[in-house]
């Protein structure tokens, strides 16, 4: 498998993954007339327009030339943040290469890529129903962290995420 910065080249797969990803494990937490509107062309647009701006990281996982997962970091947005805290903004990966290691390389190196640019913890936010999602990122080193619920608006609908954080020194690789 090959870790590597997106390219424009790689929108449309990215699109794909991101919208079968949330249509996949999302699908009793947002509402299904929601998920069956999501568009590759318009995801598509949206990541272009992302890679574009350059405001943050996005790395690819590739297996012989075919795109499995990806995962968008940048420094944090919360309000709260200091100047060395990252978030991870996204990661999914293909549905088939769900529990194959796939998520668990990308955060690594996104974790690595992050320390090696001087930042020092990690946070994200997430689904409190996803419960597959934040398995993953507990293995992974990652802790609630207490603070609010984020509440916002999508498809008519009102979810909440939590936040997780990590020390990026001590994220661990998932395994045992």
């Amino acid at each position: 498998m090959q870790i590597s910065p997106a390219s424009d080249n790689d929108a449309p797969a990215i699109a794909a993954i991101h919208i079968q990803a949330w249509q996949a494990a999302y699908i009793d937490i947002v509402a299904a007339d929601y998920l069956a509107t999501l568009c590759i062309k318009q995801r598509t647009a949206s990541w272009r327009q992302k890679m574009a701006k350059g405001a943050s990281t996005i790395l690819v996982a590739k297996q012989n030339h075919t795109l499995l997962g990806w995962i968008n970091f940048a420094p944090s947005h919360d309000q709260d943040a200091s100047a060395i805290d990252a978030e991870i903004w996204a990661i999914y990966v293909a549905r088939e290469a769900w529990s194959s290691g796939v998520g668990r390389v990308l955060l690594l190196q996104a974790k690595a890529v992050l320390a090696a640019s001087g930042f020092q913890a990690c946070s994200l936010w997430v689904f409190p129903q996803n419960n597959r999602a934040i398995k993953f990122y507990t293995a992974a080193g990652f802790v609630h962290d207490g603070a609010a619920a984020k509440s916002f608006t999508l498809g008519g609908q009102v979810l909440q995420e939590i936040r997780y954080i990590c020390p990026l020194m001590t994220l661990k690789t998932g395994c045992k």
